[in-house]
């Protein structure tokens, strides 16, 4: 049976009624530092950057000033971000989450092949499974706090070389986005490479791998279209959810009305609009891709676009349940299995066990 906790409740409660109403005079004199995800991809130019470097100062009417930078322009690895955070040294982090699960198993979780075929699924599952997050990140970031979660768009595959369904991955090298994506090749008979996203292009072009996955409008904007022929949309690797969050430290000296309109901001002018920029952005990286449709990015490729089947939703749904599931659920204590059957269960009719 799940309980609830009247405290957590009635905090939700007051966010939601609090919204933006905290005048800017009742919030604190104080500056944060906030380090983004890659610097070259939409989400950071078109959605992180605005909000912390230009939105939270001017709506807080001069309040609170940031300094805003990127993991990669810091020369750090993506798995490094939270861990900084945990020791104080930065206090508001982006990254995405499969990059920190060597240290939190249960952001895995969140996101795995065809748990979410589309925007809307995905978003259900990421705000069931929220509350699960933000006890995760207390527990293994010495009391930090979850501030947002949004979606890159669909991961899909990129490949050198001729495919035209899933089953031809078979024997491929592939890049992964992540461990359980991996885990998912595996199953499939491919062989899941693990490789920076920044050095997908190069090794798509000397061979060293015959695929790659990523978001579609990510592998346009890094120039995936020209060192690869063929795209298949199904989202394989998820969708590649970047989660944000702030030390406790920094947390704990803020005051409870800047707390809510924080929370407020970030939800109605950072989350809100990347989820529903997700289908568009999809789309889009599709048709830049390809040449097939409008692409108001710059100069669309020519790639081939394979068609999924419904063979091949059966096949993967098949996998995630017989393997993927069962895989994670290994990784961590039953509490966290208990609580993903409660919410993402919940929301997708799927169950996970040991």
């Amino acid at each position: 049976m799940t309980t609830r906790n009247p405290l957590a409740t009635a905090t939700v409660i007051a966010l939601a009624m609090a919204g933006t109403s905290v005048h800017a005079q009742e919030l604190d004199d104080t500056s944060i530092n906030y380090v983004g995800s890659w610097s070259s991809l939409s989400l950071y130019q078109n959605f992180e950057r605005p909000f912390w470097q230009e939105h939270v100062p001017e709506a807080s009417g001069g309040q609170i000033s940031t300094e805003v930078t990127t993991f990669d322009q810091m020369g750090l690895g993506g798995g490094e971000v939270f861990r900084l955070m945990a020791r104080n040294v930065l206090e508001v982090g982006s990254t995405v989450a499969d990059y920190a699960v060597e240290d939190a198993p249960e952001l895995e979780g969140l996101d795995m092949p065809m748990i979410a075929p589309d925007v809307e699924t995905a978003r259900k599952v990421a705000e069931a499974y929220r509350p699960v997050l933000a006890d995760a990140f207390r527990q293994r970031y010495k009391g930090a706090q979850l501030l947002a979660v949004v979606p890159y768009p669909s991961q899909m595959v990129f490949c050198n070389a001729e495919i035209d369904g899933l089953q031809d991955l078979k024997g491929k090298k592939v890049r992964a986005s992540g461990r359980t994506t991996a885990e998912f090749l595996q199953a499939l008979g491919a062989e899941g490479i693990t490789l920076n996203f920044s050095e997908v292009p190069g090794a798509l072009q000397r061979g060293v791998i015959d695929c790659a996955v990523t978001g579609s409008l990510s592998g346009y904007s890094s120039g995936w279209h020209e060192v690869s022929t063929h795209l298949y949309p199904l989202p394989v690797g998820g969708w590649d959810h970047v989660v944000t969050a702030m030390n406790g430290k920094k947390w704990n000296s803020l005051s409870e009305q800047t707390r809510q309109w924080l929370m407020a901001e970030i939800k109605e002018n950072y989350e809100d609009p990347v989820w529903a920029s997700a289908v568009e952005e999809t789309r889009e990286g599709i048709a830049c891709l390809t040449g097939n449709g409008d692409c108001s990015r710059g100069e669309p490729g020519d790639m081939v676009l394979v068609k999924a089947t419904d063979n091949d939703f059966s096949e993967a749904s098949r996998h995630l349940e017989e393997t993927l599931l069962p895989n994670w659920a290994q990784r961590v204590d039953q509490k966290w299995v208990d609580r993903w059957n409660e919410t993402i269960g919940a929301v997708t009719g799927l169950e996970a066990s040991k």
